[in-house]
C-alpha cells in the first residue's frame, strides 16, 4: 500500500517499552497524516508520549523497546519496512531531521558551532569540510545567525542563538520535513517569538514542513496549520488549526484550552483535575474518562475514531 498525497502518513503506530513493572504503552496506535508545505503541532500534558512519537518516527529508539509496529509512509514508501542502516542512509538527517528537548544542551562544548552544523552534510551528502561549512553559512543566513558565529564555542552563544544553530544543523541537508521537540521550552518569551518568527520565514521560504511537539498552546497557535491532540499514548483528536482553536471537540481538548489564560477575556483559566492514567496499565475504556465531566455508561468502552466535519475524535458523544 502506498500513499503518495501526503508527506508523512502515519498508520497504527506503536511503541512500547519494557520496565520492571510491566511494559509502558508511550504511544499506542497512532494515526495522523502531514501534507507537504504544512506543520502540525502535537499538543498534550507531560508524559502523554509526544516525545516518544517523535523518537518512533525517527526510529531514535532505547534498548528496552518491547514492542516497536505500525506504518510509516513517508512521500508514499513505507520506510517502517527499512531496516536501520537503510533508514539511517536514506530517511534520518536526509528526508526527517529534528531539534530535540532541551536542544541548547545538545552541541558540543569543544567543537565549534560551524563545524557542528556542517556534520550532517559531510556525512549524508559527502560533502568536503569547505563545501560543508558554506552549506552551513547559508544556513546561518536563513535561522538570522551572523556568520562569524561559525568560528565561535556554544559557550560564546546566547540561549537563543544556539536554538537558531540547532535548527541550522537540522536544516542543513534540505530535508522535507523537521520534528520540533519543545523547541522554545527554556526560553524567554521575546526569544521564543523570534524562533516561530524564524520557523514561519523557513516554512514560507524553503516549504519545509514542520511537526511541533509541545505543551504551550498560545505559542504553537502561531505556526499551526493543523492540530492533533494527545492523551495516554493516543491522538484523541485532529483538526484544522482555525477550527481547533475556536472550536475543539473532545473534552479534554475544551479543558486544555480553557486551560490558557486570556488577555481579552474576563475568565479564569480553568484546571483539569487529576492525573493523567499510567501508560504501564491504561483503563480498558475511553483514557480521559476518569477525568472527564462528560462521562457516561458507554465510556466503559474504548471508542473508536469518529469524523465530525473533516475532523476525527476519538470521544462517544460524537457516536
Amino acid at each position: 500500500m502506498e500513499n503518495t498525497a501526503s508527506l508523512l502518513r502515519v498508520e497504527n503506530l506503536v511503541l512500547h517499552f519494557s520496565t520492571r513493572r510491566g511494559p509502558v504503552q508511550a504511544v499506542d496506535g497512532v494515526d495522523f497524516d502531514l501534507d507537504y508545505h504544512r506543520a502540525v503541532v502535537i499538543l498534550g500534558e507531560s508524559g502523554c508520549g509526544k516525545s516518544s512519537l517523535a523518537k518512533a518516527i525517527l526510529r531514535l529508539l532505547p534498548r528496552n523497546v518491547a514492542r516497536y509496529d505500525g506504518h510509516i509512509y513517508l512521500k508514499g514508501n513505507d520506510v517502517m519496512s527499512l531496516s536501520d542502516e537503510e533508514y539511517r542512509r536514506k530517511v534520518r538527517w536526509v528526508e526527517i531531521s529534528m531539534v530535540p528537548q532541551a536542544a541548547m544542551n545538545a552541541l558540543n562544548p569543544v567543537l565549534r558551532v560551524g563545524d557542528q552544523v556542517a556534520e550532517p552534510a559531510m556525512v549524508h551528502l559527502g560533502l568536503s569540510r569547505d563545501e560543508a561549512l558554506e552549506l552551513a553559512r547559508r544556513m546561518f543566513e536563513h535561522v538570522g545567525v551572523p556568520q562569524d558565529f561559525l568560528t565561535r564555542y556554544p559557550f560564546e552563544l546566547s540561549g537563543g542563538m544556539r536554538q537558531r544553530a540547532a535548527l541550522a544543523m537540522a536544516l542543513v541537508t534540505s530535508p522535507s520535513l523537521i520534528i520540533l521537540d519543545e523547541p522554545t521550552s527554556a526560553l524567554d518569551l521575546l526569544t521564543q517569538a523570534n524562533i516561530f518568527n524564524v520557523l514561519k520565514r523557513i516554512k514560507k521560504e524553503l516549504g519545509t514542513s514542520f511537526i511541533l511537539i509541545t505543551h504551550d498552546i498560545a505559542t504553537s497557535s502561531e505556526l499551526a496549520d493543523d492540530v492533533a491532540v494527545m492523551y495516554a499514548g493516543q491522538i484523541v483528536e485532529r483538526a484544522d488549526a482555525d477550527r481547533f482553536f475556536h472550536e475543539p471537540l473532545h473534552p479534554y481538548s475544551r479543558m486544555l484550552m480553557a486551560s490558557v489564560p486570556r488577555l481579552r477575556a474576563d475568565q479564569e483559566p480553568e484546571f483539569i483535575s487529576g492525573q493523567p492514567p499510567s501508560l504501564i496499565s491504561p483503563p480498558t475504556g475511553c483514557r480521559f474518562a476518569e477525568r472527564c465531566p462528560l462521562r457516561f455508561a458507554k465510556c466503559d468502552e474504548a471508542p473508536p475514531v469518529f469524523e465530525v466535519d473533516g475532523r476525527r475524535v476519538r470521544c462517544w458523544k460524537y457516536a
